[in-house]
């Protein structure tokens, strides 16, 4: 018999994170500890209000499954009792971990994955005047981030670029506008970040809405985070995006997200790998798929004013992987 934990925390930020949505100070995620024969297995999920959820939902469909959890309820069965989201990528994270526990092995191998040593991390810079923006870029570089993550609204798109770019002009940019650009104007857009060498945008139009980048001649790759879930999404992807952003949390585990990242490649997408706002535990259960990607997004953790230990290293703009990886 397993014994199930699930219980909240709250972890606030050093620095306010402000992308097109809101302002964020600090990050409320849910904990899955499951414990059996002596063995304990930890998972960690970020409830996203943009997909109606909040702690209390997940944490509601958690209960739901506890005596089945208690009873030894496998990773399998889990992708058909709860739909992809936070819930089941706290389960899921807890179950890989314990298995990886039990069988004394790491999440690399329980995967049948190679680890790399280090990895670069996009390092975001988040929405305020064009000199801040700048000034954050710049912080950032100078203390070794090569890629940077430039999250972006509707207003002073071309005045913050521009400060951005002049500070950085070696950095690798890519541009995320979380659904808050429209189709009118876009392909002006386009053209000033393939100006400016900027080698990703980001979800620029709502989910849903996207249907005017079908046949959009355009001269950056586009990656879809908010239309991208799971494997069922990809089918409407195509013909619109390039790329597509894997995160934990919306495909409900590691479990899926490796099934949607080799489905992706095979349908002629390439991966970048995401995270939500969120501690060490949560970056430590994805890393698994870093070897597939062609950006990795990872910085949550170093929002943080205090992170979970043992806390994921970065130096130089990379994840030391071999330091604190998937063990």
């Amino acid at each position: 018999m397993r014994t199930v934990k699930s219980y909240p925390e709250a972890w606030p930020l050093h620095t306010p994170f402000v992308i097109a949505r809101g302002t964020r100070t600090e990050v409320k995620v849910v904990v899955v500890e499951i414990e059996e024969d002596g063995v304990k297995g930890v998972g960690e999920a970020t409830p996203y209000a943009r997909y109606g959820e909040s702690e209390a939902s997940v944490l509601a469909q958690i209960a739901a499954l506890l005596p089945a959890l208690q009873q030894g309820m496998t990773r399998e069965a889990l992708q058909q009792a709860l739909p992809a989201g936070a819930a089941r990528n706290a389960i899921d994270s807890a179950l890989w971990d314990l298995a990886a526990h039990q069988q004394q092995s790491s999440l690399w191998q329980l995967s049948g994955v190679t680890a790399p040593e280090d990895v670069v991390t996009a390092q975001t810079v988040s929405i305020d005047t064009p000199e801040a923006m700048a000034s954050s870029a710049l912080a950032l570089w100078q203390h070794g981030a090569t890629l940077l993550k430039i999250k972006l609204d509707d207003n002073y798109i071309t005045e913050r670029l521009m400060a951005i770019r002049a500070a950085v002009p070696d950095a690798t940019l890519i541009v995320d506008a979380n659904e808050s650009w429209h189709a009118e104007g876009l392909a002006a857009r386009c053209q000033l970040l393939a100006d400016i060498n900027v080698a990703m945008l980001e979800q620029p139009l709502p989910a849903g809405e996207d249907a005017a980048l079908e046949n959009f001649i355009h001269p950056l790759p586009i990656c879809a985070d908010e239309s991208c879930h799971t494997r069922e999404s990809l089918a409407a992807l195509r013909g619109r995006y390039e790329m597509v952003n894997i995160k934990l949390d919306k495909a409900g585990g590691l479990t899926e997200a490796l099934a949607l990242a080799d489905a992706a490649q095979q349908q002629g997408f390439a991966v970048m790998l995401g995270c939500m706002l969120c501690t060490s535990r949560a970056i430590r259960a994805a890393l698994p798929l870093v070897p597939q990607t062609r950006f990795a997004d990872l910085d949550g953790p170093t929002w943080l004013a205090v992170d979970a230990e043992p806390a994921i290293k970065v130096r130089n703009g990379q994840l030391i992987i071999a330091a604190s990886a998937a063990d």
